[in-house]
């Protein structure tokens, strides 16, 4: 196999891989997926859309795999593909070179606005294999939507390797939210590189959830190319057993006059551990830079672990940057406090962690957003703690 000469990045050996180990993974041991499978449509969802959602497309928007995109629009999809993703590790050289590739390529022309959200998925189908999956949006100048996007497995026990390539293309003044939610078996690796590019005036609200696999690693770096631009990126994961959850976040201010917002916030249980490390890069000239970033972690278990760490490279003098990181029990006086109101241990408890990722849901203004990243951050609390 391929990868076997690529080699896989050594743990503690190179910068950004330091928290997950990957020596146990044989990518040999894994066979490409070489084939659409129909019986992965059995899938549960993580979260579930209108019933109108991607249906009536304005005129001129395309969504289609990402395989028939390469056929059908070919010159199109040829002027973005790999432009913002280069092959810069194992993962994603054999994302590069697969035979055959899951996911979908969605395109909106300039000036045209998508009523409704756009659903996307792709389903792991069994055990045993390696999915290559990739991603192509693209907005031309003025227009807007909403994409989500989810990538599951077709049976809950199922061990595989999933590796994904997002590259989301924003034009000058185009609007985009971006709804990423990854609710893999529990046995099953995850690899992404997921990197977005929003020009002149053009803002990205981009929401990834972290709820499935085993082990792994996912970077989601925003490029802020354009003046004016902004993005603004949420995070949540909720893990338990012995899951172990990876995010590495970069925000790259390469423009002047540009904003970007991004609050992670886990909850771990059980054995579980998580590491976010994210950086904000200023590049020279991009004055009046405006950056934020933190990350905060609820431990309900003694044996839980996370590492926060954030980072900053500014090279213009005239910005603005902060950042925040925490990581910390429940907090025994809130829960003495619910108590003394006749609260039981266990909704007590169930109260403060549901105050704790409020904040993420509230970042979005009220609707149908809002209700559906609560509705499925409630069931995964479920999950977590044991209630179903």
């Amino acid at each position: 196999m391929a990868s076997a000469s690529l080699g896989l990045p050594t743990f503690k050996g190179r910068p950004g891989w330091e928290f997950t180990d990957i020596s146990g993974l044989d990518l040999a041991a894994y066979e490409p997926v070489r084939e659409a499978d129909p019986s992965t449509a059995r899938a549960k969802p993580l979260f579930e859309l209108g019933t109108n959602a991607g249906r009536n497309l304005p005129d001129g928007v395309i969504v289609s795999t990402i395989g028939r995109a390469l056929t059908d629009y070919r010159e199109l999809v040829s002027r973005h593909l790999g432009s913002r993703v280069g092959a810069d590790d194992v993962f994603t050289m054999l994302n590069e070179r697969a035979e055959y590739r899951d996911g979908s390529f969605v395109y909106v022309p300039r000036g045209v606005v998508v009523p409704e959200p756009i659903p996307l998925r792709s389903v792991q189908p069994r055990s045993g294999t390696l999915l290559h999956q990739r991603t192509l949006i693209v907005l031309e100048e003025e227009a807007q939507a909403e994409v989500w996007e989810q990538y599951l497995s077709a049976t809950s026990e199922l061990e595989a390797v999933f590796n994904v390539v997002t590259e989301l293309v924003i034009s000058d003044n185009a609007r985009l939210r971006y709804v990423c939610g990854q609710d893999l078996s529990e046995r099953s690796w995850i690899f992404g590189a997921q990197r977005a590019d929003v020009g002149r005036d053009a803002s990205l609200d981009w929401v990834a959830l972290g709820f499935g696999s085993a082990r792994g690693r996912v970077r989601m770096e925003t490029r802020l190319s354009g003046p004016g631009a902004e993005a603004r990126v949420t995070g949540a994961y909720a893990s338990h057993g012995r899951q172990h959850i990876d995010f590495d976040t970069t925000q790259e201010h390469a423009a002047p006059n540009t904003t970007s917002d991004l609050a992670f916030r886990g909850v771990l249980q059980d054995r579980s551990t998580a590491v976010w490390k994210g950086n904000i890069i200023v590049d020279p000239g991009a004055q009046k830079t405006d950056a934020f970033q933190e990350s905060r972690n609820l431990l309900i278990s003694k044996r839980a672990h996370a590492d926060a760490i954030p980072g900053l490279e500014i090279q213009a003098n005239d910005v603005r940057c902060t950042h925040a990181a925490a990581v910390a029990q429940v907090d025994p006086e809130q829960l003495f406090y619910l108590r003394s109101h006749g609260l039981d241990e266990a909704v007590a408890k169930r109260l403060v962690i549901e105050g704790f990722l409020s904040a993420l849901v509230e970042r979005f203004e009220p609707g149908s957003v809002r209700d559906v990243l609560g509705e499925t951050l409630e069931r995964r609390l479920e999950l977590v703690l044991g209630e179903r």
